[in-house]
């Protein structure tokens, strides 16, 4: 299938142009569009600086070759730029919704996240994607007019809402938040700078979206095999997988494992995106949209896998869940994890005065909810490093997570 990387901005693309502007206002940049200049504040970010040694799947220490967050991050960011092009899109603001939207991770991925969730859950719980918000809007202090970044309206509804709709028409929860509600920052935020949770967001952003599942299928095939957790031959218990292995095999008969492997990862990514651009299409053409209002307003994303491509990507996250996300030796690493991360919380907060100098500023004023909401900011924030680092300075023994 060719790609016409020269397609023209499509009547439905988001428009740095018409933006809706930011929280506080700014002049504009006299050489960079809006959406560019967000993408810019994002690459620039502590935040993001702390993504490459932040896990993906493996602590960094295990390997120099395995996904961190930050290189995850710019392999969704190349998919979504890709699909953007592709698409008619808008190229900078796909790019920074996939640069923004793991900024909320904690050390130790979901391992850390899930720890910070039991501790805050009679507080709210914690939300990567809600921490993440937190992090652009207000916990980044680097500008002298303002916290946080203040990106343009359409980059913040992006990492809100990349994966869907927060609330139904009427106000309620839409399923993905049914149990625990939509995350409190989130909310709070929005009553600030109306995001429209009940609305689709941006094509861009739903772009943004798939790319981060094509980039997760693709990678942790790779990593997994790097690992040892699983073999090439392994991969044709999933139809689509084993048929590219074959593919490889019938082509190149001596390559080697390291080349066929890679041969694997290219052409998984290759025909997902081919898959996204053909299903894509055939959606906004059904919809005929005449604006990005109209992408909002529809009734479910139109950027997307089709139904056969959706099958085959929860094969293989199938695939995956036993033989690598829930393989012993990454279990064992994680639950270890878990507990640095629930160490050092309480220790916070028993002992306060351990937390950096600018932490500590305000904290004996605050409510017991806030203090704790504070704490979990400040361990979010830690590199996987800097988090075993605090731990080793805290207590007698910390674990090796190897």
């Amino acid at each position: 299938m060719a790609i016409d990387s020269g397609r023209p901005r499509a009547i439905y693309a988001a428009d740095p142009r018409q933006s809706r502007g930011r929280l506080v206002a700014e002049p504009a940049s006299p050489t960079r569009n809006d959406f560019r200049r967000d993408c810019d504040r994002i690459i620039h970010s502590a935040a993001f600086r702390r993504l490459a040694y932040k896990t993906q799947v493996f602590i960094f220490h295990e390997g120099d070759h395995y996904r961190t967050r930050l290189t995850h991050t710019l392999e969704v960011a190349q998919i979504a730029r890709s699909l953007a092009r592709a698409l008619g899109c808008d190229e900078d603001l796909a790019e920074v919704v996939a640069l923004s939207h793991d900024l909320g991770h904690t050390p130790f991925g979901h391992a850390g996240e899930r720890a910070l969730d039991r501790i805050l859950r009679h507080a709210g719980g914690f939300d990567h994607n809600a921490q993440a918000l937190r992090i652009v809007t207000d916990l980044e202090r680097r500008y002298a007019d303002f916290d946080g970044l203040n990106l343009t309206w359409e980059t913040l509804e992006g990492l809100v809402k990349h994966n869907g709709a927060l609330l139904a028409r009427d106000g309620a929860p839409t399923v993905r938040y049914a149990e625990h509600g939509v995350p409190k920052p989130i909310l709070a935020y929005n009553r600030r700078h109306d995001l429209e949770l009940w609305s689709q967001a941006s094509a861009e952003a739903q772009i943004a979206a798939v790319a981060d599942d094509i980039a997760y299928d693709a990678h942790d095939i790779d990593d997994g095999l790097r690992a040892d957790l699983f073999t090439l031959g392994d991969l044709s218990s999933v139809p689509f997988l084993g048929g590219i292995v074959r593919e490889i095999e019938d082509r190149y008969r001596s390559l080697d494992p390291a080349r066929r492997v890679h041969e694997v990862t290219r052409r998984v990514i290759t025909r997902m995106i081919e898959d996204v651009i053909a299903e894509s299409e055939r959606r906004i053409a059904e919809l005929a949209p005449h604006s990005v209002s109209d992408i909002r307003n529809a009734p479910g994303a139109v950027v997307g896998f089709s139904a056969a491509m959706t099958a085959v990507d929860e094969a293989i996250k199938g695939f995956l869940y036993p033989r690598m996300y829930r393989h012993h030796r990454v279990m064992r690493v994680m639950h270890d994890a878990e507990g640095v991360v629930a160490d050092l919380f309480l220790h916070f907060s028993a002992t306060p005065s351990d937390l950096p100098e600018e932490w500590c500023v305000g904290f004996a004023g605050l409510d017991d909810t806030s203090r704790e909401r504070r704490i979990a900011d400040y361990i979010a924030g830690m590199t996987d490093r800097y988090a075993l680092a605090e731990h080793t300075r805290f207590f007698g023994t910390t674990p090796e997570l190897r």
